[in-house]
Protein backbone atom coordinates (compact mmCIF):
# COMPACT_ATOMS: atom_id res chain seq x y z
CA UNK A 1 0.00 0.00 0.00
CA UNK A 2 1.31 3.67 -1.18
CA UNK A 3 1.20 6.36 0.96
CA UNK A 4 1.49 9.83 0.50
CA UNK A 5 2.04 12.94 2.77
CA UNK A 6 2.02 15.98 1.15
CA UNK A 7 4.27 19.04 1.92
CA UNK A 8 3.03 22.53 1.89
CA UNK A 9 4.48 25.46 3.00
CA UNK A 10 4.69 26.24 6.67
CA UNK A 11 3.84 21.99 7.32
CA UNK A 12 5.49 20.79 10.54
CA UNK A 13 3.69 17.52 10.70
CA UNK A 14 5.13 15.74 7.63
CA UNK A 15 7.71 14.15 9.24
CA UNK A 16 5.89 12.85 12.08
CA UNK A 17 3.26 11.40 9.75
CA UNK A 18 6.12 9.80 7.44
CA UNK A 19 7.40 8.74 10.91
CA UNK A 20 4.26 6.85 11.93
CA UNK A 21 3.51 5.61 8.77
CA UNK A 22 7.36 3.51 8.98
CA UNK A 23 7.38 2.83 12.25
CA UNK A 24 3.45 1.84 12.65
CA UNK A 25 2.52 -0.64 9.59
CA UNK A 26 6.41 -0.21 7.55
CA UNK A 27 4.57 0.58 4.27
CA UNK A 28 5.74 2.70 1.37
CA UNK A 29 5.31 5.90 2.01
CA UNK A 30 6.33 9.30 0.10
CA UNK A 31 6.78 13.56 0.56
CA UNK A 32 4.93 15.01 -1.76
CA UNK A 33 5.77 18.79 -2.89
CA UNK A 34 2.18 20.74 -3.19
CA UNK A 35 2.81 21.52 -6.90
CA UNK A 36 3.07 18.17 -7.82
CA UNK A 37 -0.37 17.30 -9.91
CA UNK A 38 0.11 13.22 -10.45
CA UNK A 39 -1.40 11.32 -7.11
CA UNK A 40 -2.22 8.30 -9.02
CA UNK A 41 0.69 5.78 -7.89
CA UNK A 42 -1.01 6.60 -4.20
CA UNK A 43 -3.69 4.23 -1.99
CA UNK A 44 -3.80 7.08 1.12
CA UNK A 45 -3.03 10.36 0.99
CA UNK A 46 -2.45 12.44 4.31
CA UNK A 47 -2.52 15.70 4.43
CA UNK A 48 -0.45 16.86 7.86
CA UNK A 49 -0.90 19.49 10.18
CA UNK A 50 1.15 23.04 10.82
CA UNK A 51 0.85 26.41 9.36
CA UNK A 52 0.42 26.47 5.72
CA UNK A 53 1.01 29.17 3.59
CA UNK A 54 1.56 30.81 7.05
CA UNK A 55 -2.57 29.93 7.94
CA UNK A 56 -2.86 33.55 6.02
CA UNK A 57 -6.29 34.66 5.28
CA UNK A 58 -7.56 31.59 7.08
CA UNK A 59 -5.85 28.58 8.04
CA UNK A 60 -5.71 26.23 4.95
CA UNK A 61 -7.15 28.64 2.79
CA UNK A 62 -4.29 28.97 0.21
CA UNK A 63 -3.49 25.31 0.23
CA UNK A 64 -6.48 24.91 -1.19
CA UNK A 65 -5.76 26.13 -4.73
CA UNK A 66 -2.11 24.29 -5.48
CA UNK A 67 -1.57 21.69 -7.56
CA UNK A 68 -1.71 18.64 -5.27
CA UNK A 69 -4.92 19.47 -3.43
CA UNK A 70 -6.81 19.40 -6.81
CA UNK A 71 -5.60 15.59 -7.62
CA UNK A 72 -6.54 14.98 -3.82
CA UNK A 73 -10.24 16.04 -4.88
CA UNK A 74 -9.80 13.74 -7.72
CA UNK A 75 -8.59 11.33 -5.30
CA UNK A 76 -11.65 11.20 -3.11
CA UNK A 77 -13.86 11.03 -5.96
CA UNK A 78 -12.43 7.61 -7.00
CA UNK A 79 -12.74 6.14 -3.54
CA UNK A 80 -9.06 6.67 -2.25
CA UNK A 81 -8.08 7.35 1.32
CA UNK A 82 -7.75 10.58 2.74
CA UNK A 83 -6.91 11.96 6.43
CA UNK A 84 -6.46 15.27 6.97
CA UNK A 85 -4.84 16.16 10.85
CA UNK A 86 -5.48 19.21 12.60
CA UNK A 87 -4.38 21.98 10.00
CA UNK A 88 -5.04 19.02 7.44
CA UNK A 89 -8.42 19.32 8.59
CA UNK A 90 -8.92 22.67 7.79
CA UNK A 91 -7.18 22.69 3.98
CA UNK A 92 -9.99 19.74 3.65
CA UNK A 93 -12.89 21.85 4.63
CA UNK A 94 -11.95 24.95 2.67
CA UNK A 95 -11.23 22.17 -0.28
CA UNK A 96 -15.09 21.41 0.27
CA UNK A 97 -14.36 17.55 0.60
CA UNK A 98 -15.24 18.09 4.34
CA UNK A 99 -18.75 19.89 5.58
CA UNK A 100 -18.09 23.01 8.41
CA UNK A 101 -15.14 25.08 9.35
CA UNK A 102 -12.82 25.29 11.91
CA UNK A 103 -12.42 28.48 14.13
CA UNK A 104 -10.10 29.91 16.77
CA UNK A 105 -10.62 28.05 19.81
CA UNK A 106 -13.06 29.99 22.10
CA UNK A 107 -10.80 30.35 25.25
CA UNK A 108 -8.61 31.96 21.92
CA UNK A 109 -5.64 30.32 23.09
CA UNK A 110 -3.32 27.42 21.25
CA UNK A 111 -3.72 24.28 23.24
CA UNK A 112 -1.25 21.77 23.63
CA UNK A 113 -2.02 18.72 25.67
CA UNK A 114 -3.28 15.38 25.77
CA UNK A 115 -7.07 14.51 25.37
CA UNK A 116 -9.52 12.26 25.37
CA UNK A 117 -11.62 11.23 23.10
CA UNK A 118 -14.55 8.67 21.85
CA UNK A 119 -14.94 6.39 18.88
CA UNK A 120 -18.28 7.33 18.15
CA UNK A 121 -18.18 5.11 14.62
CA UNK A 122 -15.46 2.13 14.10
CA UNK A 123 -17.09 1.21 10.77
CA UNK A 124 -14.76 3.55 8.49
CA UNK A 125 -11.59 2.24 7.16
CA UNK A 126 -9.90 4.67 9.80
CA UNK A 127 -11.31 3.59 12.86
CA UNK A 128 -12.17 -0.21 12.35
CA UNK A 129 -9.35 -1.44 14.62
CA UNK A 130 -11.28 0.76 17.90
CA UNK A 131 -14.02 -0.39 19.61
CA UNK A 132 -17.25 1.29 19.22
CA UNK A 133 -16.80 3.86 22.28
CA UNK A 134 -13.80 3.22 23.03
CA UNK A 135 -12.07 6.10 24.94
CA UNK A 136 -8.51 6.86 23.47
CA UNK A 137 -5.71 9.27 24.32
CA UNK A 138 -4.62 11.45 21.61
CA UNK A 139 -2.75 14.76 21.84
CA UNK A 140 -3.88 17.81 20.44
CA UNK A 141 -1.72 21.12 19.19
CA UNK A 142 -4.14 24.01 17.93
CA UNK A 143 -5.36 27.56 17.66
CA UNK A 144 -7.81 27.09 15.53
CA UNK A 145 -9.95 23.80 16.42
CA UNK A 146 -13.31 25.07 16.96
CA UNK A 147 -15.82 22.69 14.71
CA UNK A 148 -18.30 24.11 13.44
CA UNK A 149 -21.41 24.53 11.16
CA UNK A 150 -24.99 25.23 10.72
CA UNK A 151 -27.74 23.17 12.15
CA UNK A 152 -28.92 21.52 9.50
CA UNK A 153 -25.21 20.10 8.01
CA UNK A 154 -24.96 19.02 12.14
CA UNK A 155 -27.99 16.88 11.98
CA UNK A 156 -26.78 15.56 8.31
CA UNK A 157 -23.68 14.16 10.27
CA UNK A 158 -25.36 12.86 12.91
CA UNK A 159 -28.09 11.19 10.86
CA UNK A 160 -25.08 9.46 8.54
CA UNK A 161 -22.73 8.39 11.38
CA UNK A 162 -20.58 11.02 9.83
CA UNK A 163 -19.16 12.03 13.34
CA UNK A 164 -16.23 9.93 13.86
CA UNK A 165 -14.76 11.13 17.05
CA UNK A 166 -15.99 13.31 19.99
CA UNK A 167 -13.82 14.61 23.04
CA UNK A 168 -14.80 12.74 25.60
CA UNK A 169 -17.83 14.82 27.61
CA UNK A 170 -16.54 17.27 29.67
CA UNK A 171 -12.85 17.69 28.09
CA UNK A 172 -13.50 19.25 24.88
CA UNK A 173 -10.83 21.82 24.76
CA UNK A 174 -11.89 24.60 22.15
CA UNK A 175 -15.80 25.02 22.16
CA UNK A 176 -16.20 22.71 19.31
CA UNK A 177 -20.03 21.90 18.07
CA UNK A 178 -21.39 19.24 19.50
CA UNK A 179 -18.44 18.16 21.23
CA UNK A 180 -16.76 16.96 17.49
CA UNK A 181 -12.83 16.31 16.79
CA UNK A 182 -13.26 14.64 13.76
CA UNK A 183 -15.54 13.89 10.89
CA UNK A 184 -15.93 11.74 7.32
CA UNK A 185 -17.48 12.96 4.66
CA UNK A 186 -20.60 10.74 3.46
CA UNK A 187 -18.94 8.33 1.36
CA UNK A 188 -16.47 7.51 4.61
CA UNK A 189 -12.77 7.47 2.67
CA UNK A 190 -12.27 11.13 3.84
CA UNK A 191 -11.58 11.94 7.43
CA UNK A 192 -10.52 14.79 9.26
CA UNK A 193 -9.57 15.34 13.11
CA UNK A 194 -8.18 17.70 15.11
CA UNK A 195 -5.86 15.71 17.57
CA UNK A 196 -2.69 14.26 16.41
CA UNK A 197 -2.54 9.91 15.95
CA UNK A 198 0.41 10.33 14.31
CA UNK A 199 2.39 11.89 17.71
CA UNK A 200 0.78 8.77 19.47
CA UNK A 201 1.93 6.02 18.04
CA UNK A 202 4.54 4.82 20.68
CA UNK A 203 4.23 4.77 24.76
CA UNK A 204 7.14 6.50 25.28
CA UNK A 205 5.45 9.85 23.79
CA UNK A 206 2.27 9.37 26.26
CA UNK A 207 -0.11 7.38 24.18
CA UNK A 208 0.15 4.35 21.74
CA UNK A 209 -3.71 4.62 21.03
CA UNK A 210 -3.11 6.86 17.40
CA UNK A 211 -1.37 3.55 15.74
CA UNK A 212 -4.85 1.97 15.42
CA UNK A 213 -5.68 4.30 12.61
CA UNK A 214 -3.50 3.32 10.28
CA UNK A 215 -3.68 -0.57 10.69
CA UNK A 216 -7.07 0.43 10.56
CA UNK A 217 -6.88 1.60 6.89
CA UNK A 218 -4.18 -0.55 5.89
CA UNK A 219 -6.24 -3.63 6.80
CA UNK A 220 -9.38 -2.02 4.74
CA UNK A 221 -7.35 -1.69 1.78
CA UNK A 222 -6.01 -4.88 1.63
CA UNK A 223 -9.93 -6.23 2.31
CA UNK A 224 -10.51 -3.62 -0.75
CA UNK A 225 -7.40 -5.12 -2.37
CA UNK A 226 -8.17 -8.55 -1.88
CA UNK A 227 -11.80 -8.54 -3.11
CA UNK A 228 -10.87 -6.35 -6.50
CA UNK A 229 -8.03 -9.41 -7.10
CA UNK A 230 -10.70 -12.20 -6.55
CA UNK A 231 -13.28 -10.29 -8.84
Amino acid sequence: MNFAVLVFPGSNCDIDLYKAIEDSIGEPVDYVWHTESDLSKYDCILVPGGFSYGDYLRCGAIAQFTNVMKSVVKAAEEGKYILGICNGFQVLTEARLLPGALLRNNGMKFRCHQTALKVENNTTAFTRDYAEGEIITIPIAHGEGNYYCDDATLKELQENKQIVFRYEAGSNPNGSLDDIAGISNKAGNVVGMMPHPERAVHEILGSADGKKMFTSILSAWREKHDAAAIR
